[in-house]
């Protein structure tokens, strides 16, 4: 059998090529499907935000990277124990005088729609936008550990 050698800089990435598939899919799925339900055109979402989730002392924090995205275009809410993170990035004007070769960057709107794993205080819920990564800083449920109850 003949052994074909293959350059040390090529390494195949199976994660990397679902993901440019998934993005060809959606491309193709949101130009020539039109959606709608009971009688209403429903707006197709691109793409979703990548997001860490962790906890930090007494709060849950969610940053999602959102590159170009400006506070105006970005809605959050929070409903059902799950964080809604929804807009819109804009392309900026074309250069019509430029080649492009590759354009890989992702455009239009978007929806993350993120289970909460913890009890949280909504209303005591902060977001800031900063160098295009979201973070939404959610204060955790406090309930108490024991409680003593009296028998009667």
């Amino acid at each position: 059998m003949e052994r074909r050698n293959i350059p040390a800089t090529f390494t195949w990435n199976p994660f990397r090529e679902l993901a440019r598939i998934e993005h060809e899919l959606n491309k193709i799925f949101n130009e020539l499907v039109p959606s709608t339900v009971k009688g209403e055109v429903v707006e197709v979402r691109t793409w979703n935000p990548r997001v860490d989730i962790y906890e930090k002392d007494d709060k849950l924090v969610i940053e999602a990277e959102i590159p170009g995205a400006k506070k105006e275009d970005i809605e959050v809410k929070i409903k059902d124990n799950s964080v809604i993170i929804r807009g819109e990035v804009k392309k900026e004007e074309e250069k019509k005088e430029e080649n492009y070769y590759r354009s890989e960057r992702f455009y239009g709107k978007f929806e993350r729609v993120i289970p909460l794993p913890v009890e949280i205080k909504a209303e005591d819920a902060k977001a800031t936008i900063e160098d295009g990564i979201l973070k939404l800083e959610i204060p955790k449920a406090t309930t108490e550990k024991e409680v003593k109850i009296e028998v009667k």
